[in-house]
């Protein structure tokens, strides 16, 4: 895995909420149920976003199974799907500056394709 798309587990000073949106996630671990991944760079880039990603994912559902298929991402990848390293459950994305969940700022139609091209070619780092 390369450094600018790196996975996370640090507890950062002001914790966000991503499980509050995430269907099937174990109750009551807060943000030991879900873990981060940074997107500050797509592959072949030589400089870092100024306002990188961040994507949260959900690791412990409430049953244990393992979480569906992320219908959505499927569609996205499209024939680049590959089943043992898809994204599971609801994925968060947010756009931030300064440290990881220190300002979140708004994303607009323009950081589709950016995302876009970033999920089409990475795997979920669950499976990775």
């Amino acid at each position: 895995m390369s450094a600018h798309h790196s996975s996370f587990t640090l507890s950062p000073l002001r914790m966000p909420h991503p499980e509050e949106f995430m269907d099937y996630i174990a109750k009551g671990l807060g943000s030991r149920a879900w873990r981060y991944q940074l997107v500050e760079a797509l592959d072949g880039m030589h400089r870092k976003f100024t306002h990188p990603y961040i994507i949260f994912y959900p690791t412990v559902s409430q049953d244990g199974l393992p979480f569906p298929i992320n219908n959505l991402l499927c569609e996205i990848q499209g024939p680049l799907f590959r089943e043992e390293v898809a994204w599971r459950g609801n994925i968060i994305i947010a756009k931030y500056r300064d440290e990881p969940f220190s300002s979140m700022t708004n994303v607009s139609i323009a950081d589709f394709p950016i995302l876009k091209n970033y999920l089409m070619t990475h795997g979920s780092p669950v499976y990775c």
